[in-house]
C-alpha cells in the first residue's frame, strides 16, 4: 500500500456579496409578504443572534450574482493569497445546497466560470455539510498521492429563494395571507457567501498552513425523515408528499409551495444531540483530546443552539471553554456550506495562530441529519516571511484624464475608469503577474515575459503608423500625435531587447520568436482597426496600453528588480514607461486626442468598446505566456 501523504490547507479565500445588511434592512431586500412585515422576524433574529449578513440581491429583489460566480470569486481571492498559480490545479471539489441550475453539476458550473485548467472535478450537493464533503473529497485525493493539489470550495445564494416575489400566487399565501412558519423563519436565518481552500501535499514555506489530520462525517438519514428540504410538502402527520417533479406541471408544484425551502421545526432540535453524540464517539476513539484543543469552530445556524451544546458536553464530562470557541455567525451570517471556509479564513488571517495549535471544526446539518468533524494542526512557515513589494491590497487607481469640463468627455472618462478597474483586477490574477505579486517569479519566467511582450511591442509602432496614415488631414493634430507616438514605440522595443539580453537572453531568440496566441489576437485587432478611415476608436486601445505604462509598469519593474536582485538596466523597459507615460509624452498626447473637437457621442462609444476589447486581449496575451 502506498504511503499516505500529509495534506495541508495553504490558502483560504472568501467572497461576501455587496455590503453588510443589518436586521432592520432585511425586508428592504427580501420584500414583505402581501405587503405586511413578518410576524416571526423579531423572534427569529433574537434567537439566532445574527446582526449582519450579505445578500447577492438588490432592493428590487433581483439577483446580483450567481452562486457559481461568487464561488469563483472566492477561488480568485484564495489564489491572491497563495504561492501557486491557478493553472497548476489538478482537482476541483465544489459543494452547495442549491446551484444555479439543476443540471449540470455545481462543480461543472464553477469550473466553467473560472480560469482553472482542464482538471478532474467532483460536485457535492447537500445542505451545510456539502462544504465539508467537498473538503474531504479533495483531502482524500491529495492524501492518496494521486494528485499534488486541489481546490475545495462551496457557495450559497439562499436570498433568492426567500424574496417576496417568489411566493406570489402560492396557495398557502392566498389562504392565510402569510408564509407558513417552516419557510418564513428561514428567511431570517440564511444568507449568501462563498469560500475556497487551496489544498496541497506540502505545507507552504512562506505562510502558515493548516494540516488536515482527519475528517469524520456521519449520516443519520436511516433514523430520520427529511428536516430541511425543498421539492415536496409534508402532510400534517409529517409524512413525505410527492416530489415537485411528480406534479402535473412545475407551476402547479410552485403554486402548492412544494419548491419552497422548508425546515421541519418538530425535528430540528435533534441535531444538537446527534452532534454531541458524534463528538463523544470521537473522544472515546482517541481522535479528540479536549485538553489539547486550542480552537473550536462550530458551525451552528443559530445562537439558540450554543447553550444546549455546552450543557450536553458538560453532562458528558467534557468541556471546551468558551474562550476557545470561534464563530463569525453574528457578523457574516449563516452561509451554510460555505460557513466553515468563511470562519477559517478569518481565523487564519486575523487570529494569532501558533505552530502546533489544534483546531477542531464541527459542521452539522439538519437536511436529513449529518454530522461532521475536521481536525487541523497549525504549521508555521519554514522560511522567514519577506515583505513583498506588491500586494493585492494595493489600491487600483485608473489613469487620470483631464476633460476640460466637457460632458461627452466626462462620460467617456467614467466609462474608461470602470473598464480600467476591471482590467487591473483581472490582470493581477493572470499566472505570470500572480508570480510577481506572490514573490515567486524566477529569472527564467521574467525573460519569458520580456520575450513574449517584445513581439507585440514591435507591432506597436507599425499599427500606430498605419493608423496615422489613415487619419485625414482635417485632423492634423491627432495625426501628428499618432506619428510621434509611433516613433516612441520604436524606441520601446529596443529598450526591451536590451533588458532581455542583460538578463541572459539570447538575441537570436528575439528575432526568431513568434507571438503567443494572445499577442496574435491583439495584433490582429489593432491592425484591423488601424486600417479603417480615421480610426479614432483606437484611442480606447491606447488608454489601456499607455495606462499600463502610466500606472502599472513601473510597479512591476521595481518589484521584479527587488525580487530577483536585478539592476536598473535589466528592468528599464518597465520603469522607463512609468516616467515617460506619466510625464511628457504618451499619456499627454492621449489626453489631447480625447479632448479633440472630433469627439462625438458615437465615437466615444467606439473608444469605450475598443478599450474593453483591448483590455481582454491584453490580459489574454499575458495569460498565454509561452503558448505559441
Amino acid at each position: 500500500m502506498a504511503m499516505k501523504s500529509s495534506v495541508y490547507i495553504n490558502a483560504i479565500g472568501k467572497y461576501l456579496p455587496g455590503k453588510p445588511i443589518g436586521n432592520e434592512e432585511m425586508e428592504a431586500y427580501l420584500g414583505m409578504i402581501n405587503g405586511q412585515p413578518s410576524r416571526s422576524k423579531t423572534r427569529m433574529l433574537t434567537q439566532n443572534g445574527i446582526k449582519k449578513r450579505y445578500y447577492a440581491l438588490n432592493k428590487n429583489q433581483e439577483s446580483t450574482e450567481s452562486v457559481a460566480g461568487m464561488t469563483v470569486k472566492a477561488i480568485d481571492d484564495c489564489f491572491g493569497k497563495a504561492n501557486l498559480s491557478q493553472q497548476a490545479i489538478q482537482f476541483l471539489s465544489a459543494g452547495t445546497t442549491q446551484g444555479d441550475l439543476p443540471i449540470p453539476g455545481f462543480a461543472s458550473m464553477v469550473h466553467g466560470a473560472s480560469t482553472l485548467p482542464i482538471c478532474e472535478i467532483t460536485s457535492h450537493q447537500s445542505v451545510c455539510t456539502a462544504g465539508m464533503m467537498a473538503i474531504k473529497s479533495a483531502f482524500l485525493n491529495v492524501q492518496s498521492g494521486q494528485i499534488e493539489n486541489a481546490v475545495a470550495c462551496a457557495g450559497e445564494l439562499a436570498s433568492r429563494m426567500f424574496k417576496a416575489k417568489r411566493f406570489e400566487g402560492q396557495d398557502a399565501i392566498t389562504e392565510k395571507g402569510s408564509l407558513p412558519l417552516d419557510t418564513d423563519f428561514l428567511r431570517w436565518m440564511l444568507s449568501d457567501g462563498a469560500g475556497a481552500f487551496l489544498i496541497q501535499d506540502k505545507p507552504d514555506k512562506k505562510t502558515i498552513s493548516l494540516e488536515i489530520e482527519w475528517i469524520d462525517l456521519k449520516s443519520h438519514a436511516t433514523d430520520f425523515e427529511p428536516c430541511m428540504y425543498t421539492g415536496m410538502n409534508k402532510t400534517k402527520e409529517g409524512e413525505q408528499g410527492p416530489s415537485w417533479i411528480d406534479f402535473d406541471s412545475f407551476s402547479a408544484a410552485d403554486r402548492a409551495g412544494a419548491i419552497n425551502l422548508k425546515q421541519d421545526i418538530r425535528l430540528v432540535n435533534n441535531i444538537v444531540g446527534l452532534g454531541v453524540q458524534h463528538f463523544f464517539n470521537l473522544v472515546d476513539a482517541g481522535k479528540i483530546d479536549t485538553k489539547s484543543l486550542d480552537w473550536f469552530l462550530c458551525h451552528y445556524s443559530s445562537e439558540y443552539f450554543k447553550q444546549p451544546i455546552l450543557d450536553l458536553l458538560q453532562k458528558g464530562g467534557v468541556e471546551i471553554p468558551e474562550e476557545k470557541w470561534f464563530t463569525n455567525l453574528h457578523s457574516k451570517g449563516n452561509t451554510g456550506s460555505a460557513s466553515i471556509f468563511i470562519m477559517l479564513e478569518e481565523l487564519l488571517y486575523k487570529a494569532d495562530l501558533k505552530d502546533g495549535q489544534q483546531i477542531l471544526c464541527m459542521v452539522p446539518e439538519s437536511g436529513r441529519f449529518i454530522t461532521s468533524f475536521m481536525m487541523l494542526k497549525v504549521v508555521a512557515p519554514s522560511e522567514t516571511k519577506k515583505e513583498l513589494p506588491l500586494t493585492y491590497e494595493d489600491e487600483i487607481i485608473a489613469p487620470t484624464i483631464a476633460t476640460e469640463g466637457r460632458p461627452i468627455q466626462e462620460k467617456l472618462v467614467r466609462g474608461l475608469t470602470s473598464v480600467w478597474v476591471d482590467f487591473e483586477k483581472e490582470l493581477r490574477h493572470t499566472p505570470i503577474i500572480e508570480k510577481i505579486y506572490n514573490g515567486t517569479i524566477t529569472l527564467e519566467e521574467y525573460r519569458l515575459l520580456l520575450l513574449n511582450l517584445r513581439q507585440q511591442v514591435v507591432d506597436g509602432s507599425q499599427w500606430i503608423a498605419r493608423a496615422a496614415s489613415n487619419v485625414s488631414m482635417e485632423y492634423f493634430d491627432v495625426r501628428s500625435s499618432f506619428i510621434s507616438h509611433s516613433r516612441d514605440e520604436h524606441r520601446d522595443y529596443q529598450l526591451l531587447e536590451k533588458n532581455y539580453i542583460n538578463c541572459g537572453g539570447d538575441k537570436n531568440d528575439l528575432y526568431a520568436g513568434e507571438k503567443n496566441i494572445g499577442s496574435e489576437a491583439l495584433s490582429a485587432y489593432m491592425f484591423h482597426t488601424a486600417s479603417k478611415p480615421n480610426p479614432f476608436d483606437l484611442l480606447g486601445a491606447m488608454f489601456i496600453i499607455e495606462g499600463l505604462g502610466n500606472r502599472i509598469a513601473g510597479k512591476w519593474g521595481r518589484a521584479v528588480q527587488q525580487l530577483l536582485n536585478l539592476t536598473k538596466e535589466q528592468v528599464s523597459f518597465f520603469t522607463y514607461h512609468e516616467i515617460s507615460d506619466s510625464n511628457e509624452n504618451h499619456f499627454e498626447r492621449f489626453e489631447n486626442a480625447i479632448n479633440s473637437d472630433a469627439l462625438t457621442e458615437e465615437l466615444a462609444k467606439k473608444i469605450l468598446k475598443s478599450a474593453k476589447v483591448v483590455a481582454k486581449l491584453y490580459r489574454m496575451q499575458l495569460a498565454e505566456i509561452g503558448n505559441y
